[in-house]
């Protein structure tokens, strides 16, 4: 899990870096003002969660301190998780029920899920094979990385309107745009759920948040050099596309064993041949 895993952490470790850089937290994606507008101790809490982030991310990329990096990223990521809980009845009490209120909500909670996933993942990976750790770190790391997606494309089809506005104008066509990705998100989501085709699903939904950051990520940074949203946008997106790599080469890594595993241990249990 290489590949995925330096993704992961060294985007973990770049979320921690804007922390510290802005002395405050993201409100995209670690909306520390649903506890209040102007909550006590916040820009030491960003200074705190930037220097764990950083460890964590640094940590995971280490065999020897990954599992306690992987701890300390999804512990992280359940926090920012758990803060946009208040934000469905803010939503709400402002709103009232709309769906796409809910779905917004939603939609920022399933971002800080999806990048649990790959913490248990890496976790449990350290484990020997044939741990019921590991198995159930994979069951539960699958659902953590495929509702996720079909929470971002059920809001990209009720909400398509401000989705389009992202798609680059040069592409044209950003309803349609909009409403493909919508599709994209949820078909990538129902097929990691099922399992069907689940590790080619996870690597073209890495490939489209890839293309993503090309296209919409990184140009706003160079018209919005100083914006913290703007940075803390395109960093995400590297670390979800870390975690459909993680996800891709584990359930990869599973099946080769699986696949030439017994055939080795029977051919070492043969005894050798008696040559006359």
């Amino acid at each position: 899990m290489k590949v995925g895993v330096w993704f992961y952490g060294l985007s973990t470790a770049l979320t921690g870096i804007l922390d510290i850089a802005w002395g405050d937290f993201d409100a995209s994606h670690q909306p520390i003002q649903s506890l209040g507008k102007n909550f006590p101790g916040q820009h030491l809490l960003a200074y705190v969660a930037g220097v764990w982030l950083v460890a964590a991310g640094l940590a995971i990329l280490w065999r020897r301190s990954a599992r306690m990096g992987a701890a300390a990223s999804a512990i992280a990521y359940l926090i920012f998780m758990a803060l946009w809980l208040p934000r469905y009845q803010a939503g709400i009490h402002v709103y009232g029920w709309r769906i796409d209120v809910l779905l917004g909500v939603s939609f920022g909670l399933a971002q800080q899920l999806m990048l649990v996933a790959p913490a248990a993942i890496v976790y449990a990976s350290i484990a020997s094979p044939d741990s019921l750790l590991k198995q159930r770190a994979a069951i539960a790391a699958r659902w953590m990385l495929g509702l996720p997606p079909i929470v971002f494309g059920l809001f990209h089809l009720a909400a398509i309107h401000v989705f389009a506005r992202i798609v680059p104008p040069w592409m044209g066509f950003g309803h349609s745009w909009a409403a493909l990705t919508g599709i994209a998100f949820i078909l990538a989501g129902i097929a990691i759920c099922s399992g069907i085709r689940d590790v080619l699903a996870a690597r073209l939904l890495a490939l489209m948040l890839l293309l993503f950051e090309g296209l919409v990520e990184i140009p706003p940074i160079f018209v919005r050099l100083h914006n913290q949203p703007t940075w803390g946008a395109a960093v995400y997106n590297l670390t979800a596309i870390g975690a459909c790599l993680i996800f891709a080469e584990f359930l990869t890594s599973r099946a080769d064993r699986e696949r030439i595993g017994p055939a080795r241990n029977v051919a070492l249990s043969r005894p050798d041949p008696v040559v006359a």
